[in-house]
């Protein structure tokens, strides 16, 4: 069946105005001010004093649950399909963390590719803290090249008592090896690094730009805003040309800013002058959120949401009050970006059809479209959990 929707204000993330969309299959196949189709059977979506954006992309998710730092019963679960759709998520980049072992990337590709039979289209990183990285075949060049759902290596660990704090030499020929599978299969070949509170900091990739020939833009750290040292670090990063990620599940207290969310963040950032394009927002859901002492000792645990990827950029928009058009562009065309996911994080003829609408009036996502097929409509779920009746 076609679908039809009318009226929506379309932010694509550019303003577009007032628009209707023709998605045909799992495509958008016309963006135009007025479409009338007559005489075949067509769902309408009335979209009139909302707002259309596309959908939001998540680009670090354990799919298959983390965690562990607390013993055995803190092993977090597994992510839903619903708790995605219901945070507007319709693309979502899966890896492991802490755990390599009882979570592995045999079940971590198993996990994407049933999420994808459900609806949302899914990625996954090779690799989990550990550097070297265990991968599933032989090496990460082989992992990127020869297995269609690993786009590239994460998240590895830096400066964190959890780490497996490699040497530079280490890290640097990790990169090269993402870099190259990247460059060789036409995929991103993205590093994404858990950064941690340690003194190391950025250390490894200032080097790597120093003393190599790799770009900034292969290696995405993330959790930017773990610290004041470190987020301070990240304006000056990021304006120097690298990429950072905040996490959104987290929020951390400075004595000179006070609460820093990633909405306040991304105010701060865009204020001290750094480019939009270099920031990204991803949720790190269902990931063990650990607490530790300052002597390293474990001291309770909560969970990350995917909701709060979402929910953050709302929060940008009307309580910092950063563009709309701006705003979006973190969950949306910047990953996109990022991770090469072609027809991704834009609402463009011939795009993928993944889209979300959110009402005029108070920004709540309305309806959820992933592919072209509804999710979500009018706040009611449709496409429901396999195991859920």
């Amino acid at each position: 069946m076609l679908k039809l929707i009318k009226g929506g204000k379309v932010f694509a993330p550019k303003y577009l105005g007032v628009k209707d969309i023709l998605i045909c299959g799992n495509k958008i196949g016309y963006i135009r001010d007025n479409i009338e189709i007559k005489d075949i059977d067509i769902k309408i979506i009335n979209a009139e004093g909302k707002l259309v954006f596309p959908g939001f992309i998540d680009s670090h998710v354990h799919v298959l649950g983390g965690g562990g730092e607390g013993g055995y019963k803190t092993r977090t679960p597994e992510i839903r399909l619903t708790d995605l759709t219901t945070a507007g998520v319709t693309t979502v980049v899966g890896c492991l963390g802490t755990d390599g072992v009882t979570r592995d990337m045999k079940s971590l590709i198993a996990k994407a590719r049933g999420l994808e039979e459900e609806g949302v289209t899914s990625f996954v990183y090779t690799g989990s803290y550990k550097i070297p990285v265990k991968t599933l075949m032989d090496s990460i060049q082989e992992d990127i090249l020869l297995i269609d759902k690993i786009i590239g290596v994460g998240e590895v660990a830096l400066s964190d008592h959890r780490s497996f704090h490699p040497s530079f030499e280490e890290f640097s020929y990790l990169v090269s090896e993402a870099r190259v599978g990247g460059m060789l299969s036409g995929k991103a070949g993205i590093v994404n690094i858990h950064m941690g509170d340690g003194k190391l900091e950025l250390d490894y990739l200032y080097r790597l730009a120093k003393e190599t020939e790799i770009p900034l833009s292969q290696v995405v750290p993330t959790h930017m805003g773990r610290n004041a040292s470190l987020f301070k670090q990240a304006v000056k990063y990021a304006k120097d040309g690298g990429l950072i990620d905040f996490t959104t599940s987290t929020a951390e207290k400075f004595l000179d800013e006070g609460e820093i969310k990633s909405s306040k963040a991304l105010r701060i950032m865009l204020d001290k002058g750094v480019n939009i394009s270099n920031i990204s927002f991803s949720s790190d859901a269902q990931g063990s959120l650990p607490k530790f002492d300052e002597n390293g000792k474990y001291i309770g645990i909560e969970i990350g949401k995917s909701s709060s990827l979402y929910k953050e950029v709302r929060d940008a928009i009307l309580e910092e009050n950063i563009e709309i058009t701006d705003a979006i562009k973190v969950i949306t065309s910047n990953p996109a970006q990022n991770l090469k996911l072609k027809y991704k994080g834009k609402i463009e003829e011939g795009n993928d059809a993944d889209i979300v609408i959110v009402n005029e009036s108070d920004l709540n996502i309305n309806t959820v479209i992933a592919m072209g097929k509804v999710m979500i409509e009018n706040n009611e779920i449709v496409v429901k959990n396999t195991f859920e009746w």
